[in-house]
């Protein structure tokens, strides 16, 4: 049974993410949940325990760095109270150039400025890299798998999204806020995520007259795309799995319970599985058996018939 402090949060978060979709929106780039995941979100927010606060279903993007830490601006105002950069790029004013949360098209036959025209890319002069230092605001492609942070009512039910995330491939998948709050309840929050599967490229960077300067040529950025596309791929299947083994794991609650015929319980599915299997493995050995029986038979009867016809 959860607490009434976690069914509390969770129909506030209910109630903001079951606003129409022309109403609905959330800090992420894109602003609402990513359709591929948007039924797999609808099946955990309907079990009993936990509630998703955030989520992304996996994306490639093109990222244009923000203006970096140590930087000095020598111009007063409003730009020179920016925030700036930290590590990787994020903050100071970092801009997303492409974003899709599906694979992106590659055409059968290369144009000559496709991808460079669809991430907004100048294309790469012969002087290219001339003059570029670390101070630069570099362009990164990125391939990023799937992320779910899920708030949970208690340890076990933790436990449980922690066991489907690590068994369908989300090695990375952790919790926080362990311990108890002031009223004795604890609410884990779990994050589902991986790492081990994406990737980031720096593929241009921003000049001083503000244009976006490829590093790469179309066929490099072709390629580049194909790989995430690949990605996408693992990072679909590891998804679907995580699906299985969540709803798997709260399979019985799912169900209105023993009285009803349908359900099963794990172990009890698990040993009759094993028993029909057994039982079909012995049915066929006296099957074999039988036929074994009736060569034998029908290789004595030909030896009468033949024995029979010689004395003849």
């Amino acid at each position: 049974m959860a607490s009434s402090r976690f069914e509390t949060r969770k129909q506030k978060i209910l109630e903001q993410i079951n606003v129409p979709d022309g109403e609905y929106h959330d800090l992420s780039p894109k602003g609402s949940i990513d359709a591929p995941i948007r039924e797999l979100i609808s099946e955990i927010n309907d079990i009993d325990g936990i509630v998703t606060t955030s989520s992304c279903s996996g994306r490639i993007s093109v990222f244009l760095e923000g203006r970096k830490a140590d930087i000095e601006y020598t111009k007063s105002g409003e730009e020179g109270e920016e925030s700036r950069a930290g590590p990787g790029g994020k903050g100071g004013g970092g801009t997303w150039l492409f974003i899709s949360h599906d694979s992106v098209e590659v055409s059968d036959v290369a144009a000559s400025q496709d991808f460079l025209s669809k991430f907004g890319l100048e294309e790469a002069t012969p002087d290219a890299t001339k003059g570029i230092d670390v101070q630069r605001r570099f362009i990164h492609l990125k391939f990023e798998p799937m992320i779910l942070h899920i708030l949970s009512a208690s340890i076990d039910h933790a436990q449980k999204l922690l066991n489907a995330g690590m068994g369908a491939g989300f090695r990375e998948s952790g919790a926080v806020s362990l311990g108890s709050s002031k009223s004795g309840e604890a609410n884990p929050v779990v994050a589902i995520r991986s790492t081990g599967y994406s990737f980031d490229s720096i593929i241009g960077y921003q000049d001083d007259e503000g244009r976006n300067i490829s590093l790469i040529d179309e066929g490099h950025l072709r390629t580049l795309v194909c790989i995430a596309n690949e990605r996408f791929k693992i990072n679909l299947e590891r998804i679907a799995r995580f699906r299985t083994q969540l709803l798997d794991s709260y399979q019985p609650a799912l169900k209105s319970g023993p009285s009803d015929s349908n359900w099963e319980d794990a172990d009890v599915r698990k040993h009759r599985k094993r028993a029909e299997g057994l039982a079909r493995q012995q049915a066929l050995q006296a099957l074999q058996a039988a036929k074994s029986e009736r060569n034998i038979v029908s290789e004595d009867e030909s030896l009468d018939v033949n024995v029979s016809g010689g004395m003849f």
